[in-house]
């Protein structure tokens, strides 16, 4: 029974792929930052409404979220689908996140047409803002993932992997405050800004000789002064902190917030230091259902890189941690540019709107429908996850 379902779902995707095919390439040419999503929201409601389902737009606080809900009307497990579909400055969807939201979109279709034979429910969640902002977790905190059994996502990559090592993540915004003067005629008037973030900059590049191999910092200067005649008076960065978990996370920030502070004092300019209103939480890999998303994955001709082969210098963040900290969760990662190509660059996403881009996200549709077809119909599996669950939160 099952088979035949995951082969109608894979049919169905097959026979709508040129549908699918103008979403993602529509949201590949009309990039948009976190929380500003309009286009994509509509876009992907319009594409649902015009398969006679029912969305909701400006949902759980996020005007650019979106959800819509597949079910036969019973009682039963519910399985939700994750669409990213923000870009990046500059480079548009260099992380691919059109192939993300055509994925989630096209799992939610095919699982639709065959509602009736399904147990349970579907939900696919349109999720603003992965970027920078956290939109699962302000999702999260207004309910968004309450009664939730199982969440998945695919998000594409240089090679197929069943998961990737996600780690905890803050974004820190300074601002330096001094007193501007004539940098020739009078600068013992002046007290400089640029100085005090230069120093913290500088102070943070040696802290990285001496923190784990797990943990990074990185950062730019987004306001370093008005005219080199001028001493500034205003000078701001944007850091990223990265460590293994919420701990580790912690104890680097205080470190960090150290430099800043450290800055200001030599300099004698104020800091202004504002953490995220959102930490990214590290990525906990349900691992049953990670398995049975491979095995589908592999069906379809995808072959898998194998984890114990990964750098111990891969590392990224995914406020897809935090759905896994409270359901069980996968985030699998799909080829959709050659080996080498990096995510967030220009190079990729070229590939994320191109043939390798538009496999992966018709193959990603048809491995996330079959993996939610094998959980509403197993008891089994539905009592792996949560077991599996369960063990990651230290509660069995």
């Amino acid at each position: 029974m099952r088979q035949e379902l995951k082969e109608s779902a894979a049919s169905y995707i097959d026979g709508i792929a040129s549908d699918l095919l103008r979403v993602s390439h529509e949201l590949h040419a009309n990039p948009e930052l976190a929380f500003e999503e309009f286009h994509a929201c509509a876009l992907l409601s319009t594409t649902l409404e015009a398969y006679d389902l029912s969305p909701r737009s400006n949902v759980y606080t996020l005007e650019t979220a979106f959800e819509c809900e597949v079910s036969r009307g019973e009682d039963g497990p519910v399985v939700a689908l994750l669409a990213e579909y923000d870009a990046l400055p500059g480079i548009g969807h260099a992380c691919g996140h059109n192939l993300i939201a055509t994925a989630s979109l096209g799992a939610a279709l095919a699982l639709a047409h065959i509602r009736d034979e399904l147990p349970g429910t579907v939900r696919l969640l349109g999720t603003p803002a992965e970027e920078k902002g956290g939109g699962k977790e302000i999702m999260a905190r207004a309910g968004a993932f309450e009664g939730v059994d199982a969440s998945m996502m695919i998000h594409p990559l240089g090679r197929n992997m069943v998961t990737f090592p996600f780690v905890a993540y803050s974004q820190a915004d300074v601002t330096y405050r001094g007193r501007a003067a004539h940098a020739a005629a009078a600068p013992h008037r002046g007290v400089n800004a640029l100085d005090g973030l230069l120093l913290a900059y500088q102070g943070i590049s040696n802290l990285r000789q001496h923190i784990k191999s797990t943990e990074r910092i990185h950062g730019i200067i987004t306001d370093g002064g008005l005219a080199a005649n001028i001493v500034p008076d205003t000078a701001k960065g944007e850091f990223y902190v990265r460590a293994k978990d919420l701990d580790d996370l912690a104890a680097l920030k205080r470190r960090v917030s150290g430099c800043f502070e450290a800055g200001a004092a030599s300099s004698g300019a104020a800091v202004e230091i504002v953490w995220g209103a959102v930490d990214y939480l590290d990525l906990r890999t349900n691992w049953p259902l990670a398995e049975r998303f491979q095995a589908n994955a592999e069906a379809l001709g995808r072959t898998f890189f194998p984890l114990t082969e990964l750098s111990g210098n891969a590392t990224g963040s995914t406020d897809m941690g935090n759905v896994s900290h409270r359901v069980p969760s996968i985030h699998p990662m799909l080829e959709a540019a050659p080996r080498g190509v990096p995510i967030h660059t220009a190079e990729f996403a070229d590939y994320a709107g191109g043939e390798l881009g538009d496999k992966a996200a018709l193959d990603g549709a048809k491995a996330l429908a079959m993996t939610a077809i094998d959980f509403l119909c197993s008891e089994e599996l539905q009592k792996d996850v949560r077991r599996a669950f369960e063990v990651s939160k230290g509660l069995a």
